[in-house]
């Protein structure tokens, strides 16, 4: 039982390994927004299946939720600051990035007090506690076909330039933007003169070694800080 219970939480950061592996593949291939719409559903369909565990009799359908979950959430991450900070205008653009690290932490506070056995941690309500997961991916999926494509995707991956005007036009309303469509032009352009190194590469990399070393020190560290006791 210590086993099955390790496995089904640590198998979540498992399939967020997976997912953040393959999120700029994807997002180069299909796109921002297809991917954080078929992301939604990956999720909702996660949320089901953990739903059902309880009537199914299957804690195998747990495990495979939460591996969803997590191959959902690691694809989130990267391709949710991307869009945002992508549709944003330039004068906006750090204020709407900040938003999502507070609603990343204020998410982690509802599900930790939305556990609680007074809620919904209770014996017959915990099923729709592991099911609450796919009730923000289905607002998303539900808003999301709504917004236009991230511009610099239009434009840099698609060389669509009348697609970015558009989407530029409908995010940010009319009038001159032809200062924000030069930047992407210009990032295109520094972009094809600039090799993108694999994470092996990355890690042999010696001009990288220092911020290397910090990134991973710090993100060790805040395993150890005492939020997961809390």
């Amino acid at each position: 039982l210590l086993f099955l219970w390790s496995f089904t939480v640590s198998i979540f950061g498992i399939g967020g390994l997976l997912g953040s592996s393959g999120s700029r593949y994807l997002t180069v291939k299909f796109g921002k927004k297809k991917c954080l719409l078929c992301n939604n559903v990956l999720m909702i369909v996660a949320a089901s299946i953990m739903g059902c565990s309880k009537i199914s009799q299957s804690f195998e359908m747990i495990l495979i939720g939460r591996f969803m979950c997590g191959v959902s959430a690691g694809l989130c991450v990267p391709l949710h600051h991307q869009y945002v900070g992508e549709i944003s205008p330039r004068k906006l653009r750090g204020f709407a990035n900040s938003t999502s690290s507070f609603f990343w932490t204020l998410g982690k506070a509802i599900g930790q007090i939305s556990g609680q056995r007074e809620l919904l941690g209770s014996r017959a309500l915990w099923p729709l506690l592991m099911a609450s997961c796919g009730l923000p991916a289905l607002v998303q999926l539900l808003t999301l076909p709504f917004f236009p494509e991230s511009p610099p995707y239009l434009l840099m991956q698609k060389g669509d330039q009348e697609g970015c005007k558009k989407a530029i036009r409908q995010l940010w309303g009319e009038g001159q933007h032809q200062a924000e469509i030069d930047d992407i032009m210009k990032e295109k352009a520094t972009m094809k003169n600039t090799k993108i190194l694999s994470v092996l590469e990355l890690v042999k990399e010696p001009a990288f070694r220092w911020q290397l070393y910090m990134i991973v020190t710090l993100t060790a560290t805040i395993q150890l800080c005492g939020i997961n006791a809390v």
